[in-house]
């Protein structure tokens, strides 16, 4: 019971390594927050036309998940088999087929 005890306190349940300073999680909050307020901006100052301004929401919106990913999940600090990394990309394209799929589906239904 007491060998049970001991595995893993040290090693934050087998994730040792480094897990980014404060400078970094300083640098991805502000970051953050400008990814956030460039688009709110946009809109509700009407900077740019509709088609330029959904052009701005999608550019930050993958930068926001860019910034999330890289300073936050320490997804470019992982060694070895980069599973995590194997993981969002199945996952980014389950969303993708599904998402294109749905319009696929609505654009090409006879009750439309």
């Amino acid at each position: 019971m007491a060998q049970n005890n001991a595995i893993g306190h040290g090693d934050r349940g087998g994730h040792a390594g480094h897990h980014g300073s404060l400078g970094e999680y300083v640098l991805g909050f502000a970051l953050s927050i400008i990814l956030t307020i460039i688009p709110i901006l946009a809109v509700l100052n009407g900077w740019f036309g509709s088609t330029a301004t959904i052009i701005v929401l999608l550019a930050t919106a993958v930068l926001q998940f860019a910034v999330q990913l890289l300073f936050f999940m320490h997804l470019r600090e992982e060694e070895g088999p980069r599973y995590n990394l194997l993981t969002l990309v199945l996952g980014l394209i389950i969303v993708i087929v599904v998402i294109y799929g749905s319009i696929w589906i609505m654009d090409h239904n006879a009750m439309y």
